[in-house]
């Protein structure tokens, strides 16, 4: 267990936990491991270099197999990627050449022949049922040898590895950021944190929980140890009770709960009946989950348990026997009668919801003195409302400006987004400014005396996470409406699939939009070859994996939007497949290498997702002519099979106008801010760093920082969002 919390620490916040041992000159295997990072982009620190060096050679090897093993897999080098094409990006020939191709050898093949010759004489023949269609016709070793050694580039990427505290320190560093995270963890994230709490949760627990997710995870944990859970809400009460069967914790989806232990059981009933005897108000949350209320109630039957009255009441709501007058029930009365001020002052109870209905509150407000009410309400309850809400409702209310029937963008919890003309009658700006003045005192109120702040330019676009659900965990990976420059000659995308149970076809496409989100072109299987462009070969099985890759040399594509996708043409989806990740390679115009080189690897991500087709981010084309990267990490529907670019060209070209002109808060909305209260924030340069700690923001922790200064990289950005 402890070299999984090692493996965690590498990949949440690369550092390696210090290891310890006997002493010895361990210098040989680290200078090797050192070399071993390097050719998959990664660096040891000096500090961590000499760590190493320092012990004995018996203790640094197996740490060394560990840390490389991690990082090959952080970066998708843990899989051997053949291409269909072995020289790729040479060789590959225009589509209609290449079925030209696979139709002669199905002729040739003694075999195949009869029944191609039959359904050619019908009339009609699947092309992708040929026998050398969809299958490596090579194996990886000689796809290798006709590919030269990558030359190293200055713009290579290199991910530096530092030297981490004792392994007991770093793992409880790590849970307590996990569990006390402001943002809502992904996916990935929960896991380490339900892995985590297992070992950590008989100790101290962070300062705040403020996200119930994360507190029904430690709840688990806490009841395994014997421990009280947290509870002070009848959902916390139906997370746990999720948490226990195994179930996700987020309430997104239908519950199967198991059969629990009697202690279990005692510890839900008594729980819940404490939560509604200290409020009983709480019974109208109930009717927001009600039938997932009914399920549970089947399996701890509380009619059979007189002492926890209160904890049977719940489900008496549930079942419709009992009412319980929602609060948002009281707030739609006050609108549907024009008292948008009462319903501001009633929602005063509840500041968070009261921000999220601001837009509509305004709207319903009769007059000047209902909008001032409104406004005022605000001002007064901003102080109890979470940082993450204000910066959200920031974000809304910048996207507010824009005219009737402009797009509007939906995302839901799951990932899927819908854009549709934007309908609701525009904001009145006084009010719309004043409002965005009251989140940004507040903000401006709430940030921390920093000290000297050292920013990297390029960080001041990231957008500050103010959700990591549906944004899957990886290298390189920034939150979603981020803004990255993208430098080098050539781009190339790369998938990488590998069926569970089912043959499982997935598609990597690139689709080409003019400035009026018009299609220009494609590259997929169905055209190989376009504008200064290739596609490596349609691969249709997976059973040991498969990697399928796009290679575009920048300066030859036309048009100002790219996208690229994943479709899933057919089989597993993206959340049923033994294992799936896309991301993107930059290399210089020179550099030729293997059609997949670590080191030149600037994001990778794992793959996962509700719907059939994947838009992990856009490339959008300056007016100066300079490319960058935005992040979307978003999910189109699809259909069942067949997914195809030429399919759903129109409906991504839609989407893309909605996200480009959706702009997110950023780190330098935060910095901004903090200058306004006399912060000093420095641009970093990439030289020196001063002596004394700093606030340091960028994408990597630069060596050299004084031991006492604040760091904050995508891995930790969540931090940086205030309480």
């Amino acid at each position: 267990m402890r070299t999984a919390f090692e493996q965690m620490v590498v990949r949440h916040a690369f550092r390696l936990p210090a290891p310890t041992g006997p002493a010895g000159d361990g210098s040989a295997p680290a200078r090797q491991l050192d070399s071993a990072l390097l050719s998959v982009g990664f660096t040891l620190s000096g500090e961590l270099l000499r760590h190493l060096s320092g012990l004995a050679p018996e203790v640094v090897l197996p740490v060394a197999r560990r840390t490389l093993d991690t990082v090959r897999e952080l970066v998708g080098d843990h899989v051997r990627h053949n291409v269909y094409f072995k020289a790729f990006p040479d060789g590959v020939p225009e589509t209609v050449e290449f079925w030209h191709r696979c139709l002669m050898k199905a002729l040739d093949d003694e075999r195949a022949r009869p029944g191609v010759v039959a359904r050619l004489r019908d009339g009609v023949l699947d092309l992708l049922t040929l026998p050398s269609y969809g299958r490596y016709q090579h194996t990886y070793e000689e796809m290798l040898a006709v590919h030269d050694e990558l030359i190293a580039a200055a713009g290579d990427r290199v991910t530096v590895l530092h030297l981490g505290g004792p392994p007991e320190e770093e793992t409880t560093a790590l849970y307590r950021s996990l569990a006390g995270s402001r943002t809502p963890l992904g996916e990935d994230g929960l896991e380490d944190l339900r892995l985590l709490a297992r070992h950590c949760a008989a100790g101290p627990e962070p300062e705040a929980i403020p996200l119930r997710e994360n507190r029904a995870v430690l709840n688990a944990a806490r009841v395994a140890a014997g421990v009280h859970p947290l509870l002070d809400t009848v959902t916390d009460v139906l997370r746990l009770a999720c948490a226990l069967s195994g179930a996700p914790v987020t309430l997104e989806q239908p519950v199967r709960f198991r059969s629990l232990p009697r202690a279990q059981r005692r510890v839900l009933l008594a729980g819940l009946d404490a939560v509604v005897a200290a409020a009983p108000a709480k019974l109208a949350d109930v009717r927001r989950h009600r039938e997932a209320w009914k399920r549970l109630g089947e399996r701890l039957h509380p009619h059979e348990h007189p002492r926890w009255p209160h904890a049977a009441a719940v489900f008496e709501v549930a079942r419709g026997e009992r009412r319980a007058t929602s609060f948002d029930g009281r707030v739609d009365e006050l609108l549907a009668a024009g008292d948008a001020a009462g319903a501001a002052r009633l929602l005063e109870a509840a500041p968070g919801r009261l921000f999220r209905a601001l837009d509509r509150l305004v709207l319903a407000a009769p007059d000047e003195a209902g909008r001032e009410a409104v406004r005022a309400a605000a001002e007064r309850a901003a102080p109890q409302v979470s940082g993450r809400v204000l910066l959200s409702v920031r974000g809304h209310l910048a996207a507010r400006a824009g005219r009737f029937g402009e797009q509007r963008l939906f995302l839901n919890r799951s990932g899927r987004a819908w854009v549709t003309p934007d309908t609701r009658p525009g904001l009145p700006a006084d009010v719309r400014d004043g409002l965005v003045r009251v989140v940004d005192d507040e903000l401006r109120r709430r940030l921390p005396d920093a000290g000297p702040v050292l920013v990297e330019p390029a960080f001041l676009d990231v957008a500050l996470p103010l959700s990591g659900k549906n944004v899957s965990s990886g290298l390189g990976v920034l939150p979603r409406g981020s803004v990255s420059a993208v430098e080098g000659g050539l781009l190339r995308f790369f998938v990488h699939w590998r069926q569970a149970r089912r043959t499982t076809d997935f598609d990597l496409s690139a689709l080409m939009l003019d400035e009026e989100y018009r299609t220009v072109s494609w590259l997929d299987w169905t055209a190989l070859t376009a504008v200064g462009g290739a596609h490596s070969g349609d691969v249709t099985e997976a059973p040991h994996g498969a990697s399928e890759f796009i290679d575009l040399r920048l300066d030859a594509v036309q048009g100002a939007f790219l996208v690229p996708m994943v479709h899933v043409y057919s089989g597993e989806g993206f959340e049923e497949v033994a294992e799936s990740f896309f991301g993107f390679m930059l290399r210089d115009a020179e550099q030729a290498g293997r059609p997949f080189e670590p080191r030149t690897v600037r994001m990778k991500s794992e793959l996962r997702g509700p719907g059939r087709v994947a838009l992990p981010l856009v490339f959008v084309r300056g007016e100066d002519g300079v490319w960058h990267a935005r992040w979307t990490h978003l999910h189109l529907r699809g259909t069942p099979s067949h997914n195809q670019v030429s399919e759903h060209q129109v409906s991504v070209a839609t989407l893309v106008r909605g996200v480009v002109a959706r702009r997110q808060p950023t780190v330098g909305h935060l910095t901004g801010l903090m200058a306004d209260n006399g912060v000093s924030v420095t641009l970093w340069d990439g030289g020196a760093v001063p002596d004394g700690p700093v606030t340091f923001l960028g994408l990597q922790r630069p060596e050299g920082l004084h031991p006492e200064s604040r760091v904050i990289t995508p891995e930790n950005l969540r931090d940086l969002i205030p309480d």
